[in-house]
């Protein structure tokens, strides 16, 4: 396998970011996933519990989003200081077969396995 093109990971990380932001966005939430109200959850007493649930399921597709978010970040970070591929537990290479599938990992699969 050919080493990691530093390059276009960071342009397939930027492009990711990029759809994290619109799903946000989409959801009514702001990069940090703070709502921004522009979602209508519906006010109606009858639909209370609907609202209730929905919000809810809302809430937590934000999370996920935005930890993914995170990790695009950081990966992206880790670009730019020279560090991406190191892992940050143990110092040691991440396998390139490991930053090809997931170039948001920030440990090597033994470190990741030890913290699990």
């Amino acid at each position: 396998m050919p080493p990691i093109d530093i390059a276009k990971t960071a342009v397939a990380l930027g492009k990711e970011r990029a759809t994290l932001l619109h799903q946000l966005s989409e959801l009514g939430a702001d990069e940090n996933g703070e709502l921004t109200g522009e979602m209508d959850f519906g006010d109606a007493f009858a639909d209370a519990g609907a609202a209730t649930a929905e919000r809810t399921e809302t809430m937590g597709i934000i999370k996920n989003l935005r930890n993914r978010l995170d990790d695009v970040r950081a990966a992206m970070v880790r670009i730019e200081d020279g560090t991406f591929g190191t892992c940050t537990e143990c110092g040691e290479t991440i396998g390139e077969d490991r930053m090809e599938y997931r170039p948001t990992s920030s440990k090597c699969i033994g470190c990741k396995t030890k913290s699990a």
